[in-house]
């Protein structure tokens, strides 16, 4: 059959399509979501998940369609002949199976799931199964290790031949986090290797990747990423070209849907990432907060243990540090907004968010301290003293003109051009803020596909407000993105206003 390049994003799952009158479908009884092969002379083939078509404008009888995650994949060019069949199923199904009966697996079981899932064998039918399965069968510390490491074994894995290479992650939850864009430029001005590949937001207003995005280019080769590393000491990038892990970026597409983030899942995903990228040491932000995905200092303890005993296992030096989690960190979120706080606080601007200056710093500070020649309790002052000096300042610009600058000025951003307020109902003091609210006011504004849409936060806890002062401003580009997020507005602001001694305190350690 002929193959053809349809123009339909699957996201991370291969789709192909067959025509309902096509010989094929009708020889070898093809159903829909029946799993088929698609190859060339037993060399070049991927297994895709059958689409049946009625449209011959989509497919003809005598094609074959991929989708566009599934056609780059095979890697043949449109026209060429390929073969279909039947898909014999994946070898670790039955191991698969006795995880949905609640059964403990061991190392080769978790490896053989990883790897069919890394290859595209696994529908997303499969891979709800196994996520469900791993989160409702909740895996114990040796199963969370198997899976780490057998996560860590597939795909490509970066050495920097030395010692320490350092990162910082936080697991997220947080709207405006954007510590790792200080960090990174602030760790590297001393001196420390930190190759940082960063996600793009699946359903948060803005990741890394996109917010630095607004700045450089994130899309870069192994070969061109090695060479800013060893050049600069680090690098900001998406980890999406790096091929770290692959099977990881495939589970998030049904983790992320389903709102699934299981304790194990989580420390597998993150800690497979961190090694594969050649990380030794790396420190760790778990924000705690009523919104925020860690919700007690219980919770919190328990799963620092658990990060703590699978890095002790694969040989990675881990600091986990519990953060205040109670509010967005900063004042922008989505991609722009965050950008600009974050080279405010590169320039010492009087405008940058003291909130987001002070968070990095410490976190900074942590990661210094993993220098043998740095005492505990110094990083600090180290990290401050980079950021007062202008050194993160010019180590950033370095970076940023080397991944391919984009223009930008933080005086003037490039927001969205429609906007709203939403003001405060009621006098008194900001007691808490949703961080979940927020965040999908963001995203129903546009962020993060649209670089300039977002919230513009104005308050902050414990501050003063007037009745009708606003709190926020949301930026959107399109009338239908600023209508869906008004709604949203009006249903709840998400903030709480009341008296000075109803703000919600936690425990930290910051």
């Amino acid at each position: 059959m002929a193959l053809r390049r349809v123009a339909i994003d699957t996201y991370r799952e291969n789709v192909a399509y067959l025509h309902r009158e096509c010989s094929v479908v009708r020889a070898e009884g093809f159903q829909a979501l029946a799993k088929i092969e698609v190859g060339q002379n037993g060399e070049r083939h991927i297994l895709a998940t059958l689409n049946v078509v009625d449209d011959a404008n989509l497919v003809g009888v005598a094609e074959v369609g991929l989708s566009l995650e599934a056609f780059a994949q095979l890697g043949l060019p449109e026209g060429a002949k390929v073969t279909v069949a039947q898909a014999e199923p994946p070898e670790s199904m039955g191991a698969l199976r006795r995880k949905l009966s609640g059964e403990r697996l061991r190392p080769q079981e978790f490896l053989g799931i990883v790897r069919d899932i890394a290859e595209r064998h696994y529908s997303k039918i499969e891979l709800t199964a196994f996520v469900v399965a791993t989160h409702h069968n909740e895996l114990d510390r040796e199963e969370v290790y198997f899976l780490t490491d057998a996560m860590t074994q597939v795909g490509r894995r970066l050495d920097w031949h030395e010692r320490p290479v350092v990162d910082k992650h936080c697991i997220g939850g947080i709207p405006g986090n954007r510590t790792s864009m200080l960090v990174v430029p602030i760790v590297a001005a001393h001196g420390m290797l930190c190759p940082k590949t960063s996600s793009r937001a699946i359903t948060s207003p803005a990741g890394t990747a996109d917010t630095m995005e607004v700045l450089a280019e994130v899309e870069l080769s192994i070969g061109k990423m090695e060479r800013i590393v060893r050049q600069l000491r680090g690098c900001l990038a998406w980890g999406g070209t790096a091929n770290l892990s692959p099977a990881d970026d495939v589970l998030i597409s049904v983790e992320r849907p389903l709102a699934i983030d299981a304790p194990g899942q989580m420390v597998a995903s993150i800690l497979s990432k961190k090694l594969a990228a050649g990380s030794t040491h790396l420190v760790l932000d778990i924000p705690l907060g009523p919104t925020a995905k860690v919700r007690s200092m219980r919770e919190a303890l328990q799963l620092r243990k658990l990060f703590e005993y699978v890095a002790h296992r694969l040989g990675l030096m881990i600091d986990v540090v519990i953060t205040d989690g109670r509010q967005p960190v900063g004042f922008g979120i989505g991609p722009v907004l965050e950008a600009r706080d974050v080279m405010r606080v590169l320039e010492n601007d009087p405008r940058a968010p003291i909130d987001l200056r002070q968070k990095a710093l410490r976190l900074a500070g942590r990661v210094i301290e993993f220098d043998p020649d740095v005492r505990g309790g110094e990083g600090f002052a180290i990290a401050r003293d980079i950021l007062d000096s202008g050194r993160a300042l010019a180590k950033m610009r370095a970076i940023v003109k080397a991944q391919g600058e984009k223009p930008f000025d933080h005086n003037a951003p490039p927001l969205a051009t429609q906007w709203f307020e939403v003001t405060a109902p009621v006098e008194g003091v900001v007691t808490e803020i949703d961080n979940l609210h927020l965040a999908q006011i963001a995203r129903q504004a546009g962020a993060p596909k649209v670089k300039g849409a977002g919230v513009d936060l104005f308050k902050k806890l414990g501050d003063p407000v007037a009745r009708g002062e606003p709190l926020y401003r949301v930026y959107a580009q399109y009338p239908a993105d600023l209508l869906f997020a008004r709604r949203s507005c009006e249903r709840a602001t998400g903030y709480r206003i009341g008296a000075p001694s109803e703000v919600v305190e936690v425990y930290t350690e910051f």
